[in-house]
């Protein structure tokens, strides 16, 4: 959540009175001209309340400045759902997914939903599996850091905090809330740089910068940056000859936040989950691939083993026992709901049509802009449905920027940004494709894409050379 700082009231230059909200004189509800010496203040509480057509129409109406969530091709998060299921959430947003003993069938629906997701992710036992839904997959991230980091400690008790300070391996192009978990729980942060055309994490370069200070190493099932899988098994296979060779035994979790709700359906023979004994615990997004509406996530760990029980909370809160695992508490229970909605819906055989419809269109959508002459294709879309191109080498009049600011102007959104160290110097466009993204909206973008490229070509330079360098995208 952005963290926003309060903002001085813009003034009239002739009143010096704050500046209010223009009021339309048809929002009255009676009297069209009585509304407008009532408009209400911006910045501070208006003295008396409005009629809640009135107010509905003022924040409807501003909001319509905002983007169409179906044609940004940035976010991962689900812009689309059945009516069925907004009815469902609308049902449940006044009932408190912490309150458990209040509302024992929504908490029979999310203990439903870890099941599910332990016996789609092939954990051991999955019935007894330890898992919890969140608000997304950056908490599930939190908490499955700090049940690494508490394992790390209780097995280092003569060492932390008075000389030992852990650390945690990851490739660099992890999602920010890896960076932000070891900012907040004080971890060191060692991270795998790219090279050449790799472009996440190296199994043996992540095993050698591991040492008796590692809690874990955090492989990712879905890189943001460009949509490809880390090699899960290969690094567990490093870390099983770094353990023959040095004794260091270091868990592994998974950051599936999108990988872990696709690659289960599309490619059921590739291993990465608890199939290999060294992943202690994985996440997913529920509100990525697992098509609910933001936010709901998951985090799951192989055993009760995995996840300290000191970490667990057992909290007498009206009238039951109610073990926990969150770092929030108060949160609305419809998310849960739409979840295991979804999983209901859709089944096994639902969730693979959609996920490869997903696939098909961004594979498609890849081999168009590829085929427009003027950009070279880092991914396909051939593992999460995401794919990622810059400009091709001849092409010197415009850069990717310049690319992303003309389509936003038809209305996309298409994130362009620079890679981290070592490749600072490749900067790139990213689409994403999801649910509800079809070939025919897909045909579209190409078509807006084509339209604009000779006005591009005319350009003298690209016009991101007059401005500061870019930053990386951290979404």
């Amino acid at each position: 959540m952005a963290l926003h700082r309060g903002t001085r009231p813009a003034r009239d230059d002739e009143s010096g009175e704050p500046s209010k909200l223009a009021l339309n004189p048809f929002f009255g509800e009676a009297n069209p001209a009585a509304g407008m010496n009532t408009a209400p203040p911006r910045h501070r509480l208006p003295d008396g309340p409005l009629p809640p057509s009135t107010a509905y129409r003022l924040v409807h109406d501003e909001l319509m400045l905002d983007g169409n969530s179906r044609l940004n091709l940035a976010t991962f998060v689900t812009t689309w759902m059945e009516p069925q299921a907004g009815v469902l959430m609308g049902e449940c947003r006044d009932k408190n997914m912490i309150d458990k003993d209040e509302y024992p069938r929504t908490a029979e629906l999310e203990r439903r939903c870890v099941a599910m997701l332990a016996d789609l992710w092939n954990a051991p036992e999955p019935t007894s599996t330890v898992g919890c839904s969140t608000t997304g997959s950056s908490e599930a991230c939190m908490l499955a850091g700090l049940a690494l980091k508490r394992r790390w400690a209780l097995r280092n008790a003569d060492r932390y905090p008075a000389t030992a300070r852990p650390n945690l391996v990851m490739g660099i192009n992890v999602q920010v809330c890896w960076e932000k978990f070891c900012a907040f729980w004080e971890v060191e942060a060692r991270q795998v740089p790219m090279e050449g055309g790799r472009f996440h994490l190296d199994p043996q370069a992540a095993a050698e910068l591991c040492d008796e200070n590692t809690i874990g190493v955090v492989g990712i099932l879905g890189s943001t940056f460009d949509g490809s899988y880390e090699p899960i098994a290969e690094l567990c296979a490093a870390l099983d000859d770094l353990q023959e060779r040095t004794g260091l035994d270091i868990p592994v979790h998974v950051d599936g936040a999108s990988g872990a709700m696709v690659a289960p359906f599309l490619d059921p023979d590739l291993v990465w989950d608890f199939r290999l004994p060294r992943v202690s615990s994985i996440n997913t997004s529920g509100h990525k691939y697992g098509l609910v509406y933001p936010g709901v996530g998951w985090a799951l760990w192989r055993s009760a083993d995995a996840l300290p029980e000191e970490l667990v909370f057992r909290v007498n809160y009206l009238g039951g026992d109610m073990p926990t695992f969150a770092l929030n508490f108060s949160r609305p229970g419809a998310q849960v709901v739409a979840q295991y909605y979804t999983f209901l819906r859709l089944g096994r055989d639902g969730y693979r049509a959609v996920q490869q419809a997903s696939r098909d269109v961004a594979c498609d959508l890849a081999r168009a802009v590829e085929e427009l002459g003027d950009f070279r294709l880092l991914t396909r879309g051939d593992e999460l449905p995401v794919f990622a191109f810059t400009t091709g080498e001849d092409v010197h009049a415009y850069d990717v920027f310049d690319v992303a600011r003309r389509l936003r102007e038809h209305g996309w959104l298409v994130p362009a940004y620079t890679f981290p160290a070592n490749r600072q110097d490749l900067s790139v466009l990213r689409v994403v494709c999801r649910n509800g993204f079809s070939s025919d909206l897909g045909e579209l973008l190409i078509e807006d894409l084509r339209l604009l490229l000779p006005d591009l070509r005319s350009q003298r330079h690209p016009l991101s050379h007059d401005r500061p360098v870019p930053t990386a995208f951290h979404h």
